[in-house]
């Protein structure tokens, strides 16, 4: 379980150590945070993109050969990513590591399924979350300590050290064996890794490029449109095609890319609806907290750790708790439940937030979502897994891996385009409408470029115009303004999300979860 738990912990902790180095690698590289943010988009992309070929790979070549294959692509991509002297081997360095995660992710459940068994695969299921939550809580200690006093490089030199112990720990995992008769469906391949990359990348570009209509920074424009939105749109026509082509594949008798009994029934669908919602929530709010604590506020990547452990920790113990009351209440009312406390505690950091996240209520809203979060995640894993015969195992890890990471691809595009846009539109209306500040000085300013700055470095910009001092303070006071409003209003649109994914919650099944059955799909544990 050691070796299984830190193949999730390694990807985790990749993934969770972007957020806190953001202050650093945006002075390190001279770049935007929204580039930053392009990182974490790529690691996700590539593992939503890919992971259903890695479970084909699993099931074709045995989960263990595989595993440690990509364990070794991920010290590759580590040592890039520690070493990279500029953001793009940075977001090259993330897109390896995702490509590693694609084969890991679906690998990790078939290799708890070849295992374990009845209580013990249940327990083996909610510890694989509770590493997920724990690596999160380490990222954020580790990563503030060393971003602040020696720099954000280190946090992810120790993954080179962690990988190469994981891959010596798999020789102590019981061997499996590989199935030749296993078909890899290439046609299905480009379908899905095509739909979710251009649904990631446009929902990466919609501010750069134009929520609707080309701006300037856009590459080409289709008939004034942004290309941003109509690569959305050609995304979900590809994965409706991916489907259908799914379908017919499956009725001509031939290896499917994702078997389609993990999704064939309504309850298992809004679990997969379910988990969407959630994890694209977290990471709105993983890169929402860090990039207002460290740009805007100017406070260090430790910091920022202390500002997130009460979230990071309330996810860890509830992740690896909720597993206590699947006994006492069913997946419908725990799904409930927590996207209750989610929208709760969205709504209520939203009236509380000021300027320092270190204050007592602020500190109660991130707990609220992080008991939401944190029972969430391992709740609707479970109930797919325990959905589903031993042997669609790699299939609902491919499923899982394809949902968790598009959501978090799809969550940080959208709270970095949201915030960003939310400011924009406030520090426009606002400069505006200011008489300290004329349009002639206005003209001296990039108003088409707004983004998250501190304070001194805003300073700085206007000290080169003709901005008297008073024009400076007045300018920054507006910049001040904004920026806490944005982020306000942004955690009100969470909050509704988080309100609207409780429809999907409503239609989880009623069983209590069990083991993951072990004979054909026809006894599949049903809704009472």
């Amino acid at each position: 379980m050691i070796a299984i738990a830190l193949g999730q912990m390694i990807m985790s902790f990749n993934v969770a150590s972007l957020p806190v180095a953001l202050g650093g690698m945006v002075k390190s590289f001279g770049v935007p945070p929204t580039t930053v943010a392009t990182g974490i988009v790529a690691y996700s992309m590539l593992v939503a993109g890919f992971v259903m070929l890695g479970a084909k790979l699993a099931q074709r070549f045995g989960a263990l050969q595989v595993f440690r294959l990509a364990v070794v692509l991920f010290c590759a991509s580590q040592i890039l990513m520690t070493f990279s002297p500029t953001a793009v081997l940075m977001i090259l360095a993330q897109a390896l590591c995702g490509a590693a995660g694609a084969v890991i992710v679906p690998s990790l459940v078939a290799l708890i399924a070849e295992n374990y068994t009845g209580r013990q695969q249940a327990t083996a299921v909610g510890a694989l979350g509770s590493a997920r939550a724990a690596a999160g809580v380490l990222a954020f200690i580790i990563g503030g300590v060393l971003g602040t006093y020696i720099g954000w490089r280190p946090a992810f030199g120790i993954l080179i050290a962690v990988s190469a112990i994981v891959f010596l720990l798999s020789f102590r995992l019981r061997p499996d064996y590989g199935r030749p008769d296993v078909q890899i469906d290439l046609v299905g391949v480009i379908l899905a890794a095509s739909a979710i990359v251009l649904i990631s990348f446009g929902f990466n570009n919609l501010n750069g490029w134009g929520l609707a209509l080309a701006s300037a920074n856009a590459p080409f424009d289709l008939l004034g449109l942004s290309p941003a939105p109509v690569m959305i749109v050609l995304g979900v026509v590809l994965g409706q095609a991916f489907l259908m082509w799914t379908h017919r594949r499956q009725a001509a008798g031939k290896t499917p890319l994702l078997a389609l009994e993990v999704i064939d029934s309504p309850e298992e669908r809004c679990a997969v609806y379910a988990l969407f919602a959630v994890v694209a929530l977290e990471a709105a709010l993983n890169f929402s907290v860090p990039l207002y604590i460290q740009i805007v506020q100017g406070r260090s990547p430790l910091a920022t750790a202390v500002a997130m452990m009460p979230f990071n920790l309330t996810v860890f113990f509830a992740a690896m708790l909720i597993v206590n009351f699947y006994g006492r209440l069913t997946p419908r009312q725990i799904g409930r439940y927590g996207f209750i406390l989610c929208t709760i505690g969205l709504v209520w950091l939203a009236i509380v937030v000021r300027n320092d996240w270190s204050e007592v209520p602020v500190l109660i809203g991130l707990v609220l979502f992080g008991i939401g979060q944190g029972s969430l995640v391992t709740l609707l894993f479970n109930v797919l897994v325990t959905a589903s015969p031993k042997e669609l195992a790699g299939d609902v890890g491919s499923l899982r891996g394809t949902t968790q990471n598009l959501a978090a691809a799809v969550g940080t595009a959208v709270a970095g385009a949201l915030l960003v846009g939310l400011l924009s539109t406030i520090a426009l209306s606002n400069i505006a409408a200011n008489p300290v500040l004329p349009k002639e000085l206005q003209s001296q300013v990039d108003l088409d470029n707004i983004t998250f700055v501190s304070n001194d470095r805003l300073r700085s910009v206007m000290q080169g115009t003709t901005a008297t001092p008073q024009q400076v303070e007045e300018t920054v006071r507006v910049n001040t303004e904004a920026r806490l409003r944005a982020l306000k209003i942004g955690l009100l649109i969470m909050a509704g999300l988080a309100l609207l994914a409780i429809i999907p919650a409503g239609r989880l099944p009623n069983y209590l979860p069990g083991e993951i059955p072990s004979d054909a799909p026809g006894s599949r544990l049903r809704s009472g």
